[in-house]
Parts: C-alpha cells; structure tokens; sequence
C-alpha cells in the first residue's frame, strides 16, 4: 500500500514554465528553476504565501526533470524503500502538515539522500527554517537548504494572473473586468483565483458573458 502513494507527475497543460508569469516577486526562483539540470545544489525549497506560483513552478521543474511528487500528508506512510531508484523529487506544502517522527524521518533520509542526479525540491509557505519538526537534525537541515522566496505579487502581476485565469478556462474578458477585481478584492493570488472561478460559474449559470456588469453583481453580493 505504501509503495504506491508516490505520485508519478502528470503535468496539467496550464502548469508549463512557458505559461508561468515572471515578476519581480518571484524572478529568483524562477531563474534558479530555469537553471536546471545545472543547479548549484540537490536540495532546494521554494516559499511563499497561498497562490504565489508556487505549485506552478514545481510543477514545470517536475516535468523537465522527469520527476515525480509526494503528498506532504503521506509522508509519515511511506518508507524509504517505496523510493528506491526515484529520480527527481518535489515535497509540495511541507510547513502544511504537522510533524511526526515517522514524516520527520523520511525527509531527513530524502534530504541525505539527494544528489544532482537525484534532487529534491520543498515548498512551503514560511522559509524552511520556520517549518516545524519534532527530530531536532531535520531542524538544521531545513536551516541549511538553499531556499528561494516567492513574494506578495504586485499590480501588474495580479493582472497577468486574472487573465491567465480567465484564459485557461478558455475566456478572454475586458480590461474592465481585470482593474475592478484588483479595485475590490482581497490583493492576493488566490482572492484573484477564487473570484475566477465565481465569475465562470455565475456566467455558466445565468448564460451571460463575464461583463463588468456581471463583475458588480458579484461584488455587490
């Protein structure tokens, strides 16, 4: 059973590095990925807040390395023997998860076992050294990881991102729409992610195209 919770990466279409938008917030993680398969390191961690590109990122990295993804929640599941002759791998959410020794220990054996023919990528929301442990050497490792922040996004950031929302549902709207969202939601690329799919549904729903008129009805509501 537990030699099978590895998840091998199918990369979704909207996940490709070409797709991802670069901006000041998050241009140094993206050149360290761009980097590979000629990384300084075989451990390294990308952070930052809910919907900062995080998973998106990991994800065109996974497909370029041919690696695959373990949920962070079964860690404490898995042996080390599950992952025998593994590639490259990414441990999305760490900080997400409470620790117990059992997760504490395969991280650790990840973490001595990464080599550049076989590397591991963390995320989380915090700097590594902020995530919690309960074995005090996985403590320093995290310390000592090579990590790459992925900050709030600014303005223009937030609306590439809507587009690129609205475009992977295969739907273009005015510039209209864009700047009301970003005048009244919650500055954060997940509020933006949220809104999206609220518009989509209300749209589907009531077989109306996304206008600023149906905008104001939503945020009115």
């Amino acid at each position: 059973m537990a030699s099978q919770l590895p998840l091998p990466f199918v990369p979704d279409p909207r996940l490709t590095r070409e797709a991802f938008i670069v901006a000041e917030a998050n241009a140094q993680a993206v050149r360290f990925i761009d980097r590979w398969p000629d990384w300084p390191a075989p451990v390294a961690a990308l952070y930052g807040p809910s919907g900062s590109g995080k998973s998106h990122l990991t994800a065109a990295w996974l497909k370029a390395a041919n690696g695959l993804v373990l949920p962070a929640h079964a860690l404490g599941e898995l042996s080390s023997a599950a992952l025998e002759g593994r590639t490259a791998i990414a441990v999305e959410d760490v900080d997400q998860e409470p620790p117990s020794l059992a997760r504490d220990r395969l991280l650790f054996s990840l973490l001595e076992e990464a080599s550049l023919q076989a590397p591991l990528l963390l995320t989380g929301r915090a700097a590594p050294a902020l995530w919690p442990v309960v074995l005090p050497d996985l403590a320093s490792r995290f310390a000592a990881v090579l990590a790459f922040p992925l900050w709030e996004p600014d303005e223009t950031l937030l609306a590439a991102l809507a587009h690129k929302l609205f475009a992977d549902r295969q739907l273009r709207v005015p510039q209209a729409v864009v700047d009301r969202m970003l005048q009244f939601l919650e500055r954060s690329p997940a509020a933006i992610r949220d809104f999206v799919e609220l518009a989509d549904r209300r749209a589907l729903a009531e077989g109306r195209p996304i206008t600023l008129g149906l905008i104001r009805d939503l945020l009115a509501g």
